[in-house]
């Protein structure tokens, strides 16, 4: 039988789950990086669509 002590004891040697802890870190930082990226060029890309619809607006006024 174990004792608490050598439960303790075993259970602060093991690193089994110290990879995946690790790996899991690492995906939510890339995760919260490519939002604020996704979040910041939102804007850039509306204004960019935005001014190709005008431009094509305008080329069909003057095409008809």
């Amino acid at each position: 039988m174990y004792t608490l002590r050598t439960y303790l004891s075993q259970f602060l040697k093991d690193e089994q789950g110290q990879d995946l802890i690790e790996y899991t870190l690492l995906m939510a930082f890339i995760a919260l990086a490519s939002a604020s990226i996704f979040i910041s060029t939102g804007g850039s890309i509306a204004n960019i669509w935005g001014t190709a619809n005008t431009s094509l607006s305008n080329a069909a006024v003057s095409a008809s």
